[in-house]
């Protein structure tokens, strides 16, 4: 039987092959994420990565877990590679050296879980249940905020179209792991269990699926309002030449047009950056739309670079007009390497000279007025890479009856990226209660609904414009009101105890 078999002797024996199992593990995972979206992948390859870390000491099973998140990373982040080399412009090793640095700190995550996993379990299979699911829930939440975080690839995200998703509204998408987590250990427990616990071990496993499949029949937010007639213009010029001074004015003609076609509805948006310019050297063409938008009764949202008055801090922004105002939503969460550089002068100065990026965009306040449409509607802004902070939202609701999503994916050309940014973006609708309104320039734009579902989504690498009826919404989902912290501080609390028992047996 698999799960007999004497693992921590045979990776004592055979210490590289052992990793290197592992390490498919992880890649093979990426397969459980979009696009692909295998999510019953991930249970199945998880309970094997657990049963390395139940049967090996704290020391091979942090190696065995430093291997699954450096094949997950590399699979699954592969398109680093695209954005960093292809469009960026730097030096192949220098991608390389870039990719493989974030693949190595992403896996010191997973090796931090697989000691904890391992330590505080002590081998008893019940410790084990507990403490496995708490380990690597609080080091999947720690490596997404710690220096400026990366929460790609968090578990949850795999089960957005499975039964699990039932509880982002309530916990979150680390609840959302939590369960799946929960589950899987609670599994192995039976599979390694003698008969008579094994039936307790088994309901404790498909609790999580019961409970989280009667979950997603629960309304937790309710429409408000009449409908919201949205377009979204998906630009489609390729990210290699957005920036070109021939393709300036043709795509400012072509987003007005845009205007023209959709006088009928009430909001339309553009993607991040969708004019390839700074705000105040184009206030002649804003003019012109805030006449355009009067005569049609409509809101438009584009994004654009704009300078505060100084002229000092440049920031990543969403303008939004309706024939008499202006309001304006900055980036609050930037990416680090791509609009802003943790490093040294003399190594910014070296960038400069090797004619790379180097400058940094200003970071927006961290609470800012919500955009108002004219007919009292709120809406909640994300920019592109904020979109993967849903604590970070939290404070635009339960005002924002919408959210507005617009990101510039062509970074990543025909990668996996894009359509694993959708399903984040299909986690903060569920989280949130609220729909989702999203323009990219260059796929794949959506309207997500209030449960997480794709309404409609356009296909990339091209111009599309797509037109739908939002429902505003009213009303807190229990995430949008406690946010990560009961399932945080629970993981937390576990860790604590079990840290204090496995010391005080000492």
């Amino acid at each position: 039987m698999l799960f007999d078999f004497p693992l921590q002797d045979y990776a004592a024996r055979n210490p590289w092959s052992t990793r290197f199992a592992s390490l498919l593990l992880g890649a093979a995972t990426t397969l459980s994420f979009a696009p692909a979206g295998w999510f019953l992948l991930a249970p199945a390859l998880i309970l094997l990565l657990l049963f390395a870390f139940f049967r090996c000491p704290p020391r091979q099973a942090a190696q065995l877990g430093f291997a699954f998140g450096a094949g997950l990373f590399l699979a699954g982040t592969s398109w680093l590679y695209v954005s960093i080399r292809v469009f960026g412009q730097a030096p192949a090793v220098l991608a390389i050296c870039l990719m493989l640095g974030l693949v190595v700190i992403m896996a010191l995550y997973y090796a931090g879980t697989g000691w904890l996993a391992a330590y505080l379990s002590g081998g008893v299979l019940w410790r084990f249940v507990i403490v496995a699911p708490a380990a690597w829930v609080a080091l999947e939440w720690l490596r997404g905020w710690f220096l400026s975080g990366f929460p790609w690839m968090t578990l949850g995200y795999s089960q957005i179209d499975s039964a699990l998703a039932g509880y982002a509204p309530l916990i979150g998408v680390f609840g959302v792991s939590l369960m799946l987590m929960i589950s899987v250990s609670a599994l192995l427990a039976a599979l390694l269990s003698p008969p008579r616990p094994r039936l307790l071990y088994l309901l404790i496993a498909a609790l999580p699926w019961l409970g989280g499949g009667a979950l997603g029949s629960v309304g937790w937010t309710v429409a408000s309002g009449p409908v919201v007639r949205a377009t979204i213009v998906q630009g489609g010029v390729s990210q290699d030449r957005k920036w070109l001074r021939e393709e300036f004015r043709p795509t400012l003609e072509l987003y007005r047009s845009s205007l023209e076609e959709h006088a009928d509805s009430d909001l339309v948006l553009w993607p991040e950056v969708a004019i390839p310019s700074v705000l105040d050297l184009v206030e002649s063409y804003v003019a012109e739309l805030q006449h355009d938008v009067a005569a049609s009764d409509t809101m438009l949202l584009f994004g654009i670079l704009e300078r505060d008055d100084s002229g000092d801090q440049v920031y990543n922004s969403v303008v939004a007009i309706d024939g008499s105002s202006r309001q304006v939503y900055r980036k609050r969460h930037l990416v680090p390497f791509g609009e802003f550089f943790p490093v040294p002068d003399f190594i910014r100065e070296w960038m400069r000279m090797m004619n790379l990026p180097y400058s940094d965009i200003s970071a927006g306040e961290q609470r800012q007025a919500l955009l108002r449409m004219p007919d009292g509607n709120k809406l909640a802004v994300a920019i592109c890479y904020e979109d993967a902070y849903g604590a970070e939202q939290r404070y635009a609701f339960p005002d924002a009856g919408i959210i507005i999503n617009v990101s510039n994916d062509a970074w990543f050309g025909d990668s996996i990226a894009p359509h694993q940014h959708l399903q984040i973006a299909r986690m903060r609708a569920l989280e949130a209660g609220r729909d989702v309104v999203r323009a990219t320039n260059n796929g794949v734009s959506a309207f997500i609904g209030a449960d997480g579902g794709l309404i409609e989504s356009g296909p990339q690498f091209e111009f599309l414009q797509m037109t739908h009826d939002v429902v505003p919404r009213s009303g807190s989902t229990p995430y949008q009101v406690h946010g990560n912290w009961p399932v945080i501080g629970l993981a937390l609390a576990v860790l604590s105890w079990f840290g204090w028992r496995s010391r005080s047996r000492k």
